[in-house]
Order: C-alpha cells, then sequence, then structure tokens
C-alpha cells in the first residue's frame, strides 16, 4: 500500500493548534498517510504563543509531496503579497499537487495567485477583509471547508479537522474518515457552516431552545417538513421560532433542512446502491433533479460522480 505524502508548510507566525491537526487526523488513517513539516529555511519557526517549533525538513519537502497544506498565521502578518522565501518555497511544489489551506493560510494561496477565479473560504472574522485584499476570489465565508481541485480551503481553527476528514473520507471512503473520528473523539461530519459560530444575539434568558425540533425534524426529513410544522412542534409562533431557530444556529430553518436533507444524501450515495430518485423521496426532495441541484450547489460534483468518487475508494 502506498501512502500518500503530506507537507504541511509552518510559517513565522504560525498557530500551533491547526499546525497539528493533518499530523493527528491523517495520522490516524491506518498508515494511509506520511506527514511531514517543513519550513521555508528549515529552521524554527515561531509561533503566534509564547514558544517556537523545531521542524525537521526545509522547503525541498514540498516538491515530494502528494498534498501540501498551509497552516495559518496570526492576522497580524497577513498580507497581499507573498515574501520572496515563502514563494519560491512554493514554486517547488510539483504541478497537479492537491495544496490545502486551514484557516488564514487562504491568504498565502489568495497573495500567489492560485485561488483566482476559484471559490474559497477562510476564517468569517477575516472575511472581509480577504474580499478587499482579493477580489478575484470567490469567497463563501458560511461554510466550513471548500474543495475546488486541486485547491481545498477551510475556515477557523477546528475546521482543519473537518477538512483533513474530508481528505480521508474522500481518498479512502466514509469506513476509515467515521474510524478516524472516533479515534480522535470528534464528529465525522459537522452540520452546518461558519454562520453558526458568527457572533449572534444571546437569546433571552429562559427562551426554549429548538433543539427538541431539529433532532424531531431529522427522523422526518423525508416528509414535506414546513415551516408551520417545525414551529408547531416547538409550540412557537413561526416568527418567533424563525428568530430563536437563526440565534442557536445561525440559519434558516429552511436552509437547515436542505443542509441535513443533502448530508443524509451524501450518506445514502456513499452507503447504499439506491437510485439518485429513491434516495431523493428518502431524504425530502420532491425529485431526482432537486436532489441533483441541491447537491451541486453545496459541493459542486452530481449525485453520480460523488458516488464514483466514493465507491472508488471504498
Amino acid at each position: 500500500m502506498r501512502r500518500e505524502r503530506v507537507v504541511v508548510l509552518a510559517l513565522d507566525g504560525v498557530y500551533p493548534f491547526e499546525l497539528g491537526i493533518p499530523s493527528r487526523i491523517l495520522g490516524a488513517a491506518d498508515g494511509r498517510y506520511e506527514v511531514l513539516t517543513c519550513s521555508v529555511e528549515g529552521r524554527p519557526v515561531r509561533t503566534d504563543a509564547d514558544f517556537g517549533v523545531t521542524v525537521e525538513h526545509g522547503p525541498e519537502a514540498l516538491a515530494t509531496a502528494d498534498t501540501v497544506v498551509i497552516a495559518p498565521v496570526a492576522p497580524d502578518r497577513l498580507t497581499d503579497e507573498v515574501p520572496g522565501d515563502v514563494l519560491a518555497a512554493l514554486a517547488l511544489i510539483r504541478p497537479g499537487t492537491r495544496i490545502v489551506s486551514i484557516c488564514t493560510g487562504a491568504f498565502v494561496l489568495a497573495a500567489a495567485g492560485l485561488l483566482d477565479g476559484r471559490r474559497a473560504t477562510t476564517h468569517w472574522q477575516v472575511a472581509d477583509r480577504f474580499r478587499r485584499m482579493f477580489p478575484r476570489v470567490d469567497l463563501d465565508p458560511d461554510v466550513l471547508f471548500v474543495d475546488d481541485h486541486p485547491f481545498l480551503t477551510s475556515a477557523g481553527a477546528a475546521s482543519g479537522v473537518d477538512i483533513c476528514l474530508h481528505l480521508v473520507r474522500k481518498d479512502h471512503g466514509s469506513h476509515l474518515a467515521n474510524s478516524v473520528a472516533r479515534r480522535c473523539v470528534v464528529p465525522p461530519f459537522r452540520d452546518g457552516g461558519q454562520a453558526q459560530y458568527i457572533e449572534q444575539p444571546v437569546p433571552e434568558q429562559g427562551a426554549a431552545s429548538t433543539a427538541a425540533t431539529r433532532a424531531w425534524a431529522l427522523e422526518r426529513l423525508g416528509e414535506p417538513l414546513t415551516l408551520a410544522d417545525l414551529s408547531g412542534h416547538a409550540r412557537m409562533s413561526r416568527r418567533t421560532f424563525a428568530r430563536r431557530f437563526h440565534d442557536e444556529v445561525g440559519l434558516s430553518p429552511g436552509r437547515w433542512l436542505i443542509q441535513q436533507r443533502v448530508a443524509r444524501a451524501r450518506h445514502l450515495l456513499e452507503s447504499s446502491d439506491l437510485t439518485v430518485d429513491q434516495i431523493a423521496g428518502r431524504v425530502g426532495f420532491a425529485t431526482g433533479a432537486s436532489l441533483r441541484q441541491h447537491l451541486h450547489t453545496a459541493i459542486g460534483v452530481s449525485p453520480q460522480a460523488y458516488r464514483r468518487t466514493f465507491q472508488t475508494a471504498r
């Protein structure tokens, strides 16, 4: 079994937590990945904490990578131009290599011109700054990660876990990704996007939660659920329910339902031989065409292409 080599580029000002995510997650994938860490000069790297990190490899490791991960740095180090030594290091990456950024690592890729005309994401707190600096990038600040092959970008901090699990799922299937998630005690797939983490008004004290209704809805995704159904279950007016739901989840009830249906459809595409129309019916989309549209909007591929990817991985 050939191991995929993943090389993580650590820059001065790197966040230690995110720097360690690829090694921790991919390192739990039954030996399928070899994870190396390098710096642009092969020297110790200053972190944004009160300690440095000694790395074993210089930029030449990038030329041997199947996947490169750009670890994030503190926002005060972000610029719209790539320093010469970093640009030289990036130039060593072989054409066609998969390149992943975590959090503010997207700034490095964008500044190098690698994301022009592509869809990408980064931490929601620096999204406006990213747009001003890189107007040619199609930024989506609401999602946890974007896969616009061969470039993958992720949101802040723990979304590095999400995107590394996505790599395992894409390369080797959901069974191994789920196993890795269990070993690392993290959810194999997080619902929703960054919107749920953006600062929201705190619900009034004693306000009823919509959590029970969300759980109720997840058991009935195949049914044509309406806002009236949801608010009725929660025993709230539709207006109150919609406002409280958005405060808790960061999404409207309708958008949340679509995300849950797409997530359930993805699971069935990976794990069953049901037709697209059958899956659409089970998850609450009226037709297979509707499922195709929503899946393409969410992840940019058709159900057939998605299924081929994961059947090949299995």
